[in-house]
C-alpha cells in the first residue's frame, strides 16, 4: 500500500510509519516543523515540511494523488488549553480537516483512511446515561468527529477511528503529554501521601498504536478492494489499570519510590477542587475541554475497554510498566527544564 499521512512525524505518526515501511507499504507524509532531534524517523519515509491546512484543495489533491490510504495522525486533545468557546478550537483541528480532506481522499481515488480518536467516544457511546457530550465539548467534538468519519465511508472507501485511551512511550527529542501529570502530583510533594480518585483507565503502548493503525489501514485497504467497505470505530485498549496500580508506576519513576501511599479522593472532594479549578479557568479566561466538576464521574470510575479491538488489528504484548517509567522519567526532566525539546503539536 501507498499511504499518505498527515502528522508522520509526531510521537504516534512515526511509530505507525516504521511499522508500514517495515511490512513493505510506502508512506509520505505532510509534517509540521521543527523536526524532534535526534527521532528515530524512517529514512524510507517521504517528509514533506508542510501545513496542510495552508494548502489549497488543488495541491492537496497532486500530493495524494497515488496513494492508497490516509492516516490522520494529528488533533488535539483536551489536555490543551483554549480560550472560550473551546470547542472551536476542536473543530478547526479535529474536525473541519476531516470534512475536506476525506472527500478529497475519496477524489483522488484511495481505498480508506484510518483517524485517530479519543477513547472518551467509546465512553459516551458505552453510557449514554452519563450524558457527557452535554457535560463536555471536547467529547462532543470527538462525537462529531466521528459522525463526519462515518457520514464519508462507503463500500469503496473504509474509514476507521481509533478511539484511543491513555499511550505511553517516548519519542526522542519531543516533549511528552505527560508533563501536566507531574505538575498536577506537585500539590502533594510535602505530603506523606497522594490523593487521587479510584477509578481506572485503559491504555496501551506507543509502539501498540502504531500496530493498530496499521491493522486498520491493511482492514480498510482489503475491503474497499472488494466492494465492501464500512465505518468503523475501533474500542482501543492493550491494558486496563487501577489509578492506583498506575501511581505506583509513576512515583517509581520520579522519585524511585514504589510504596508512595495513595489515599482514595471521595467523589464530592473531588468535585468540590473541580469548582476551584473552574475559578481558575474564568480567571486565565480558559475554556475546559473536560469539565473539571463533571471529571469526578469519570475519574472514579474504572473506563476500562475490551480488548478485542486491539487484538483482530494485530496489537501484540509489550512492556507497559516500562513505556510509563520512560514517558514519566522524560516529563520529569522536561519539568524540571533538564531536556530541551519540541513541543506536541496540532499538525
Amino acid at each position: 500500500m501507498n499511504i499518505f499521512m498527515i502528522g508522520g512525524t509526531g510521537l504516534l505518526g512515526s511509530a505507525a510509519a516504521q511499522l508500514f515501511v517495515d511490512k513493505g507499504h510506502s508512506v509520505k507524509t505532510l509534517s509540521l516543523p521543527p523536526l524532534p532531534i535526534g527521532a528515530p524517523l524512517p529514512q524510507e519515509m517521504e517528509i514533506m515540511l508542510k501545513d496542510a491546512n495552508k494548502l489549497s484543495d488543488d495541491e492537496m489533491l497532486e500530493l495524494m494523488q497515488g496513494s492508497d490510504i490516509f492516516v490522520f495522525a494529528t488533533g488535539v486533545d483536551e489536555r490543551v488549553e483554549f480560550p472560550a468557546p473551546v470547542y472551536d478550537a476542536y473543530y478547526k483541528y479535529n474536525i473541519a480537516p476531516l470534512e475536506r480532506l476525506l472527500p478529497l481522499a475519496k477524489k483522488a481515488g484511495m481505498k480508506g483512511a484510518v483517524v485517530c480518536g479519543s477513547y472518551f467516544s467509546w465512553l459516551a457511546k458505552d453510557r449514554p446515561d452519563m450524558l457527557l457530550c452535554d457535560k463536555h465539548p471536547y467529547i462532543r467534538s470527538r462525537i462529531d468527529q466521528e459522525t463526519v468519519c462515518e457520514q464519508y465511508a462507503d463500500a469503496d472507501f473504509q474509514v476507521g477511528v481509533l478511539e484511543l485511551p491513555y499511550i505511553f512511550g517516548t519519542q526522542p527529542g519531543r516533549k511528552p503529554v505527560w508533563v501536566i501529570l507531574i505538575e498536577q502530583l506537585q500539590r502533594f510533594e510535602k505530603m506523606p501521601f497522594t490523593m487521587y480518585p479510584n477509578g481506572g483507565t485503559a491504555m496501551l503502548t506507543v509502539r501498540q498504536v502504531g500496530q493498530a493503525m496499521v491493522g486498520a489501514a491493511e482492514q480498510a485497504f482489503e475491503n474497499a478492494s472488494q466492494g465492501r467497505g464500512i465505518y468503523r470505530a475501533y474500542g482501543i485498549s492493550c491494558y486496563n489499570m487501577t489509578w492506583r496500580e498506575f501511581l505506583k508506576i509513576v512515583y517509581r519513576a520520579m522519585n524511585d519510590e514504589p510504596n508512595r501511599k495513595i489515599v482514595d479522593v471521595p467523589k464530592w472532594t473531588f468535585q468540590a477542587f473541580g469548582y476551584v479549578m473552574r475559578r481558575d479557568y474564568k480567571e486565565r479566561n480558559v475554556d475546559a475541554g473536560i469539565d473539571p466538576v463533571g471529571l469526578a464521574d469519570i475519574m472514579g470510575m474504572n473506563l476500562f475497554i475490551p480488548t478485542d479491538d486491539c487484538k483482530e488489528l494485530g496489537c501484540t504484548p509489550d512492556n507497559i510498566e516500562k513505556a510509563i517509567y520512560d514517558s514519566i522519567s522524560l516529563s520529569k526532566e522536561a519539568f524540571e527544564g533538564k531536556a530541551r525539546l519540541v513541543e506536541m503539536k496540532s499538525e
